[in-house]
């Protein structure tokens, strides 16, 4: 008797584990994603796997690493800090007013930005053409040239400096808005499924690249990390090999 229950616990464990490998290679999803805007466009290559809450649930999670790489030209980064744009930490930063004197401007004439971040993702289907989804950069890494830059302080009558070197943020993590550090990216989007192998969406993409000076900048009480923040337009094709 233990050697049938033995058995019929293993075909159970093994059954389970079939199921779970074929689903997770099923669900395998590649993207390439385009975001255009003014002076400015943000490519972006994406791995995820997404699943259903429960079965046959229309809203799916799931998880991913994408890889962003982002050019722009005549570009402002603002203050980045959380303390320094409102004072605040946390999630009080929403409810809390930019401090204008606190806020220089490093103005890059060649913006240049990479990065490799985990992405969390949240879809729901209307029907099996159409659907909505969202997606949101955690954690991850940045990397990209050195430029040289103009800071202005607002704080200080306009006082320039002038060609200040920076490289973009080398970590990558997602917070709450101000409180973010590095570069971050999410997107709002419409799915419309070609088939059950091929996607497009369309949408917004909702952009965060940061540069850290080489030196603090005394006149903005020592803060060396600036960010700009851009809304752009998306287009992406998604691609499941093995979902047959």
């Amino acid at each position: 008797m233990k050697i049938k229950n033995l058995l019929i616990t293993v075909m159970f464990f093994s059954s389970i584990t079939s199921f779970a490998q074929t689903n997770f290679k099923s669900n395998q999803d590649f993207g390439l994603a385009l975001s255009p805007g003014s002076k400015e466009f943000n490519v972006a290559l994406s791995w995820k796997q997404i699943h259903s809450v429960k079965p046959d649930s229309k809203f799916k999670l799931g998880y991913g690493l994408r890889f962003n790489s982002y050019a722009g030209t005549d570009k402002e980064y603002i203050t980045a800090p959380a303390e320094l744009t409102s004072g605040k930490t946390g999630p009080a930063v929403f409810f809390s007013e930019n401090i204008i004197e606190n806020l220089d401007t490093f103005f890059v004439g060649s913006a240049q930005h990479n990065s490799l971040n985990a992405t969390i993702y949240l879809e729901y289907d209307f029907n099996q053409k159409w659907g909505v989804g969202f997606n949101i950069d955690a954690a991850g890494l940045a990397f990209g040239r050195e430029t040289n830059g103009t800071i202005t302080s607002l704080g200080n009558n306009n006082l320039a400096i002038i060609n200040e070197t920076a490289s973009p943020t080398k970590g990558n993590l997602l917070l709450i808005s101000d409180n973010d550090i590095g570069m971050l990216n999410s997107e709002l989007y419409v799915m419309y499924n070609i088939n059950k192998q091929l996607a497009i969406n369309a949408g917004f993409t909702f952009l965060f690249t940061e540069y850290t000076t080489v030196t603090p900048i005394a006149i903005n009480q020592n803060n060396d990390r600036f960010r700009h923040k851009t809304l752009l337009a998306l287009v992406s094709v998604n691609y499941k090999p093995f979902n047959k």
